[in-house]
Parts: C-alpha cells; sequence; structure tokens
C-alpha cells in the first residue's frame, strides 16, 4: 500500500513516514500542498495523510483540489485545531477522517486501516470517458457501444491512463505503474509507443472525437477532442 504524506514539520514527517514503513506501508513525503498534488497527480496512491496548516496552500484546499481532478483516494487530516468548525470544513471538502494533534500512532494505525478497507470496499468498478466505458470487474471496454478487443496489457494501459484522464502521462511513468520496470537497463519507450499505436487505432478509429492524443516529447494524454 502506498500512502503519501504531506507535512511541513520535517521531525513530525520523518516520524510519519519512520512509523508507517516499520507497519510495511510504502511512503512518500511532500511538505507543500504544491508539491502533494504534483506527487499525487503524477502517481498512484491508496491513502493521503494531510496536515491542515501547510505553507501557502491548506490542507483542505489541497483535498478539494484533489476532489475536484476525481481523485477519491481515502484521505486523513491531521490539525491542530479541535475546534467542531474546523473538523466540519474538512469532511465538507472530502476528508473522510480527522485527527488531532498530538495523537498517538497505534490510533493513526488504525484509523489508516479503517480506512483503507474502506477504501477497498468503495473502489470503482468502471471507468468512463465521453463514449469510451471500462467494466473493471469484467474486463471489458467498449466505444459507442462497441466492445474493444485489447490484450491484457492494453487493456490494462488504457485503465491507467483513463484514471488519469485529463493529465499527461510520460513514458516514465508508464514504465514505472503499468510494467512494474524501474531498474531496467534500457528504455521501453518503443514499446510503449508500439502499444498506443494499436490502443488509439482501436480506441479511436472510425470516431470523429479522438480521446488518445500524444504529446511530444513528454507523453500521452486521453481527453476527448473533435477532428
Amino acid at each position: 500500500m502506498r500512502i503519501l504524506v504531506v507535512e511541513d514539520e520535517q521531525k513530525v514527517a520523518n516520524a510519519l513516514q519512520e512509523g508507517l514503513e516499520a507497519e510495511s506501508y510504502a511512503v512518500a513525503l511532500a511538505h507543500t500542498a504544491e508539491e502533494g498534488l504534483f506527487q499525487i497527480s503524477s502517481a498512484p496512491f491508496d491513502l493521503a495523510v494531510l496536515d491542515v496548516m501547510l505553507p501557502g496552500r491548506s490542507g483542505i484546499e489541497m483535498l478539494s483540489a484533489m476532489r475536484r481532478q476525481g481523485i477519491k483516494i481515502p484521505v486523513l487530516l491531521l490539525t491542530a485545531k479541535d475546534a467542531v468548525e474546523d473538523r466540519v470544513r474538512g469532511l465538507d471538502a472530502g476528508a473522510d477522517d480527522y485527527l488531532v494533534k498530538p495523537f498517538a500512532f497505534p490510533e493513526l494505525f488504525a484509523r489508516i486501516r479503517a480506512l483503507l478497507r474502506r477504501g477497498k470496499t468503495d473502489a470503482a468498478v468502471a471507468l468512463r470517458l465521453a463514449d469510451l466505458q471500462m467494466d473493471l470487474l469484467g474486463r471489458v471496454v467498449t466505444r459507442r457501444e462497441q466492445v474493444l478487443d485489447l490484450t491484457v496489457k492494453e487493456f490494462e494501459l488504457l485503465e491507467y491512463l483513463v484514471r488519469h484522464q485529463g493529465e499527461v502521462v510520460s513514458r516514465g511513468m508508464l514504465a514505472r505503474d503499468v510494467w512494474k520496470e524501474t531498474m531496467r537497463a534500457t528504455p521501453l519507450d518503443n514499446v510503449i509507443d508500439v502499444h498506443m499505436t494499436r490502443i488509439r487505432r482501436k480506441v479511436d478509429g472510425g470516431s470523429a472525437t479522438k480521446l488518445v492524443h500524444t504529446v511530444r516529447g513528454v507523453g500521452f494524454v486521453l481527453k476527448v477532442e473533435k477532428r
């Protein structure tokens, strides 16, 4: 399980990372909302722990931006404030739970376990962009109500793009998150490009609305754009 911790106090951030890694979670740290948004838009996470009081944009502002982008992972807010109105603001912004500092690590871990269980139960079973639909349980993809014949890797690649729709996805991200290749001596760029060509032909062939786009020198983006 991958957890993003956004905390500007270095000692607190390090303590959270050490404690969570001791519980066998993979942890990424960010110290500002901007850094946190970049990380969570660039790689998949299972849960985010956000401090409310951050320099610049607050944790609640970051949370609101996440929800606007369609990022629906569970979020636990950390704050030094225990006023009811502060908790209400956080929950209204889309938080799943709220923990007041100082807190005991066993309670933090228990809350995270509960949120991750809930996140699995509420996980999406279907994805959609315009007239493209993905049934994740049946592993069936349709466009204009026509079933697309995708290989296993093409399905995984398209699912990743749909989950990141509207965002530019680099070849490095695809190599890491779809092919799970992080230590390869030679890049997978050619392999990725071949798969993307096939996906573009299957998804966009015969349609007046183009969904799969190449961003020259960067990667790819899935978005609605008429020809």
